[in-house]
């Protein structure tokens, strides 16, 4: 397959909606502290002692990101229901990955290079692909991109005070 066979706008514009979704939780929580912030998992712990998702995954982020999913999708071209769907979705991702963390004993807010970021892009590009106009080797290069803007992103946004931990 050549570059010029990759659908390169919606390759950006999936990779833009996917960047905004998960950076509306981190802002929302920067500039509103605690106010909102209430678990999802309402503090529920399972048999094996370890919370089902944690403190940081609230209500307020899944509101931000399907809000802000959504406004910036009608710009993006994809339409205001897409755009919420893509937040919820993208919420979900990362929600299983919080799952997943928790009962593999990582604490919250530690890193698990590849399942902080597979499922969480993979989830709303799989299931809206056809909306979004995406085939398989586009959603591929998205996560890639996503990875890799995570991976030099996060340190930066730590220097910046917008995120608690470098990664």
């Amino acid at each position: 397959m050549t570059a010029s066979a990759f659908h390169w706008n919606g390759i950006i514009h999936a990779l833009i909606l996917l960047l905004v979704t998960n950076g509306a939780p981190v802002i929302a929580s920067k500039f509103m502290g605690k106010r909102f912030a209430w678990p999802v998992d309402n503090g529920l712990c399972l048999g094996d002692g370890q919370p089902l998702f944690g403190y940081s995954k609230t209500w307020r982020g899944i509101v931000f990101s399907t809000v802000v999913g959504g406004c910036a999708s009608v710009f993006l071209g994809f339409g205001f229901w897409t755009g919420i769907l893509f937040g919820l979705l993208t919420m979900s991702g990362d929600l299983l990955a919080s799952f997943i963390k928790r009962r593999c004993g990582l604490v919250e807010s530690s890193r698990a290079r590849g399942l902080d970021t597979v499922p969480e892009s993979l989830i709303p590009l799989w299931i809206l692909r056809i909306a979004m106009d995406l085939d398989w080797s586009d959603i591929t290069v998205v996560m890639v991109l996503f990875f890799m803007i995570e991976e030099f992103l996060s340190p930066i946004l730590y220097r910046l005070h917008i995120r608690k931990r470098p990664y």
